[in-house]
């Protein structure tokens, strides 16, 4: 499923327009973004968690040389789903 088929989804059940529902599904997604960019924890209750975790610089090497390589420090946006999620995927 992508943008466009959430979009879909949502205006046939809530009787929208397509653009209309694409513009919420586009709202939501850029509200989590800038939530996260600051840092913050974004809880949906009875969906999940999304978390900012940092990865410190580590050493790795290139695959295809096998020549070793610092690789950068960066932020990682980490998901952890709810019971409910987790319950309805496993059962």
């Amino acid at each position: 499923m992508n943008n466009n088929d959430l979009a879909e989804a949502l205006a046939a059940n809530h009787d929208l327009t397509k653009a209309d529902a694409r513009k919420l599904v586009d709202g939501v997604f850029a509200a989590i973004t800038d939530a996260a960019a600051n840092g913050e924890e974004i809880a949906l209750s009875g969906f999940g968690k999304f978390k900012v975790k940092h990865s410190p610089q580590r050493e790795g090497r290139n695959p295809a040389t096998g020549e070793a390589m610092t690789i950068a420090a960066s932020n990682k946006l980490a998901f952890t789903p709810a019971k409910a999620v987790k319950d309805r995927l496993n059962g």
